[in-house]
């Protein structure tokens, strides 16, 4: 029997409170329907596009846009795009009762072509 993982104690991490940023991501929104029925592929893809945002950005409150919303249905139903770019902010939440301090805020960037796009930090404004 192998013996017990030992637990680090006192490891850094990383606090995203100090970190309020603007960042723009290209985010592979086919890959993330593949298999889904028609009738739920354009909810599952303004889901996913919650859960790329949690993940990236570290926060569990993540708004949506109308404008992205509208991009994501604006082929109906079953015929979301295949590639999104979003700019992704992360921002302090000014409500005395919010139950976290940082929320992020997802809006839609439209281009022309995605090709050599990277994901690229905005300078805040």
């Amino acid at each position: 029997m192998a013996p017990a993982p030992q637990k680090k104690t006192g490891g850094k991490t990383r606090s995203a409170l100090q970190d309020v940023v603007t960042r723009e991501y290209t985010i592979h929104l086919h890959k993330r329907v593949h298999g889904r029925s028609f009738k739920k592929r354009a909810p599952w893809a303004v889901k996913s596009v919650i859960d790329f945002a949690q993940k990236t950005m570290g926060t569990q409150d993540v708004r949506i846009d109308p404008r992205l919303n509208q991009a994501v249905w604006a082929q109906g139903v079953k015929t979301v795009p295949h590639r999104l770019r979003v700019k992704l902010e992360r921002k302090r939440n000014d409500d005395e009762n919010a139950k976290e301090k940082l929320f992020t805020y997802v809006s839609h960037v439209p281009v022309t072509s995605f090709k050599g796009l990277q994901t690229t930090v905005v300078d805040a404004e």
